[in-house]
């Protein structure tokens, strides 16, 4: 009881957000018109089970009268019955495809908001995020609204076929195996009895099927994830013939997919097993039932068919659960892995790093900054560093003294630390990793990004490009391509320069933004971004010595392994 508060609870918190949301009212009336026609659904097979007894009366009696009026009746009824299924085949899909939208998007604006991937990716708390967005949050919309109609059908079917049948079967006397009692509405009784078992020896057989999913959707992400990594670093696996060691890796994987898979396979064919000798039984276990009476004369074969019909009705109804017992393991598992990717999104860490813009001021200073590793691991201390607008800074350091992460910190993406870094306000700041972010998209945009509003024009871009080494690109800015993969290693980090000069920030900050360029062309970019950027501070992060000439002020990050690192001045 325990575990289905706790499916229920998770589920309504997962659910109910998207029909309190903006869209409430269409959400609503969707899912109202889906519930009747779901009961009109219902309604109709009340109706049919009726026309049912008259039907197979009129044939008892050969009464042609009766039999061509009920096969107008029935006519009618099955008219009604298309358009009933037409509709509903339009109204839960479209309201499934419109929650599915606003899962997206709230998840998509959760998941970015305050850099959560970022924190992600950092402490990798959930594996595959994208197949939980483009994968899970289709399957809720899809389960639960398979699930929650197809349960309101059951209830709904139950309370009207449970009558029908409670007033066709009618009293059972047991004194026939020597007890004084006469069970009233005895088929009603035995179909509850039969499905109230088959539902418990169904969940004994399927529950395995839970953590199996679970798992089963982790590892397709995980192969599909390979999948891509491959298609991504075609080259570099090309240039090492990486090959068999790529293939023995993936198929690793599939591994993993194959015996979760099998697995699967297994338990759902207990349950397939189980479920398939139930129904048959249900089948022909009414018609043994009544067959005394029918043969007794006490009931007509119109009678004796409804009843079978009503207890076929009750039984699939009362077996919901057994029924669709695949469908609420997966729906449990995808809930599971949306909760886990909302408790990684929600988790902030316990001290942060805060970027204030302050009124009045020139220059960008930290106070009291204290970076540490994921682990907890402080690399700097208490760190009071100003950057006086106007010169030009160099911090370096060997490899792993913790550069990068003093980067990070300046840009405010820095999970794990305390202190401020205080920017003046209205300032544009710019930071160049070592290895740029280009998007997919026109030349134009990526040299653009991520000013949305850039008013630069096709003159300033072909200027910006030529200025850094890369005017045999000029004449490609409406071309659209996945720049990333057309683009060398130093290609992409002249054109992250380009878009610096484009860009025209108060404040660039680069970390060994040059690092894939020879010496020439590192003092090409240098010197184009000295000449085009004349009001701009750059305080650069690298270990090169060909960067000192370029910088007014050396700084040097000292850190050994395992301890925490100083910043000390270096003469120039």
């Amino acid at each position: 009881m325990k575990r289905v508060g706790s499916f229920l609870g998770d589920w309504w918190r997962l659910v109910i957000p998207y029909f309190r949301s903006e869209e409430w009212p269409i959400a609503i009336a969707l899912l109202i018109g889906a519930i009747a026609l779901t009961f009109a659904g219902v309604g109709l097979e009340v109706l049919f089970n009726d026309w049912n007894r008259r039907f197979y009366d009129s044939i008892q009696n050969k009464n042609e009268t009766v039999f061509w009026r009920e096969i107008i009746f029935f006519s009618w009824l099955a008219a009604l019955y298309i358009m009933v299924f037409v509709a509903r085949a339009i109204v839960s899909p479209y309201l499934r495809l419109r929650w599915r939208r606003w899962l997206t998007s709230h998840y998509l604006a959760h998941w970015l908001d305050d850099r959560g991937y970022y924190r992600i990716e950092l402490t990798r708390a959930v594996d595959n995020v994208d197949q939980r967005i483009a994968e899970d949050l289709n399957q809720l919309g899809q389960y639960t609204m398979t699930l929650l109609l197809g349960l309101l059908g059951a209830v709904a079917t139950l309370i009207s076929f449970l009558f029908i049948l409670w007033e066709l079967s009618g009293p059972l006397s047991l004194a026939s195996i020597g007890i004084d009692i006469t069970v009233p509405g005895y088929m009603a009784w035995v179909c509850l009895i039969y499905a109230v078992v088959g539902s418990y020896l169904a969940n004994l057989v399927g529950r395995r099927l839970i953590p199996l999913n679970f798992m089963r959707q982790r590892f397709e992400a995980n192969f599909r994830f390979s999948l891509v990594r491959v298609r991504e670093n075609a080259e570099g696996i090309a240039l090492y013939h990486g090959e068999k060691r790529e293939a023995d890796s993936l198929n690793a994987r599939f591994i993993d997919v194959f015996n979760n898979g099998f697995r699967v396979l297994m338990t759902q064919a207990q349950l397939a097993f189980y479920q398939s000798g139930y129904a048959q039984l249900a089948i022909i276990f009414p018609y043994v039932v009544t067959a005394p009476r029918f043969f007794a004369g006490v009931i007509t074969f119109g009678v004796m068919t409804q009843t079978a019909s009503a207890f076929g009705q009750v039984q699939t109804a009362l077996s919901f659960f057994i029924d669709n017992y695949t469908s609420l393991a997966e729906l449990r598992a995808v809930m599971d892995r949306l909760k886990g990717l909302q408790i990684a999104t929600d988790e902030k860490p316990p001290t942060a790093i805060e970027v204030m813009p302050q009124p009045g001021r020139s220059g960008v200073a930290t106070e009291d900054l204290t970076l540490s590793l994921p682990g907890g691991q402080a690399l700097l201390e208490n760190l009071d560093l100003p950057l006086e607008k106007g010169q030009s800074v160099l911090v370096r350091g060997a490899s792993g003294t913790g550069k990068s992460t003093l980067f990070r910190a300046l840009a405010g993406i820095w999970p794990f630390g305390r202190g401020r870094v205080r920017v003046p306000e209205g300032a544009r700041v710019l930071f160049l990793p070592q290895k740029p972010y280009i998007p997919i998209g026109t030349l134009r945009d990526a040299v653009r990004y991520p000013d949305e509003n850039s008013r630069a024009s096709d003159a300033d871009i072909a200027a910006a490009l030529q200025a850094t080494g890369l005017g045999h690109l000029t004449d490609r800015l409406d071309e659209v391509a996945h720049w990333s993969n057309v683009l060398s290693g130093g290609e992409q980090q002249r054109l992250a320069a380009a878009r610096a000069i484009v860009f025209k920030p108060d404040w660039l900050f680069m970390d060994e933004a040059t690092a894939s360029l020879d010496d020439a062309a590192e003092a090409t970019v240098y010197n184009a971004l000295k000449k085009q950027l004349p009001g701009t501070t750059m305080v650069s992060i690298g270990h090169r010595p060909t960067l000192r000439k370029w910088h007014d002020r050396q700084l040097e990050l000292k850190r050994a392994p395992g301890e925490v690192g100083t910043l000390v001045e270096v003469p120039a």
